[in-house]
């Protein structure tokens, strides 16, 4: 089974994408309207894309549209877990049982796209797909919270499998 692009080094993420540069408007001034500092990525398996365009830099809104884009592929595009086990990632990031990241780290989203995957796998059963990653139920949860619509698809899932949903 081949990684998760949310989990992708970015050189080799950047190989499955199109970038795309373009010209918005809002705050920057004349800089703004002369300069093509909008990016989207998309990539082009999915169609997902990420996007920024608040930034004066083109180098930083692509960072952004970057981390933008993981979040939305750790979201909305499912892998069956290619081990039993945690990545090694999660196993650095968990301590007794508890899960440390910030959802502004470069490693949420990969770590979103475990969890994610991880309940699927399990048909919604976030019980099941914390004890597999070897943190608490709370700990999965709130790492879920920080991205409402990873929230919603997870009870989608429970729903379709009739389970009650998780707040």
């Amino acid at each position: 089974m081949s990684i998760h692009p949310a989990r992708l080094p970015t050189d080799q993420l950047l190989k499955q994408c199109d970038v795309r540069r373009q010209r918005r408007s809002g705050p920057g001034g004349q800089h703004r309207n002369k300069v093509e500092t909008a990016v989207v990525i998309t990539h082009r398996e999915s169609g997902i894309q990420g996007a920024a365009s608040e930034r004066r830099s083109q180098e930083q809104n692509r960072q952004v549209a970057l981390f933008r884009l993981r979040l939305n592929l750790a979201i909305d595009l499912r892998q069956a877990p290619s081990v039993e086990t945690p990545s090694e990632l999660w196993l650095e990031r968990v301590q007794n049982r508890r899960l440390a990241v910030s959802p502004d780290h470069e490693d949420y989203p990969s770590l979103l796209s475990e969890a994610m995957d991880r309940i699927q796998m399990h048909k919604g059963d976030a019980v099941s797909a914390a004890s597999d990653l070897k943190t608490s139920t709370s700990q999965l949860l709130k790492l879920l919270r920080h991205q409402p619509r990873a929230m919603e698809l997870v009870n989608e899932l429970r729903r379709h499998h009739k389970l009650k949903k998780l707040h």
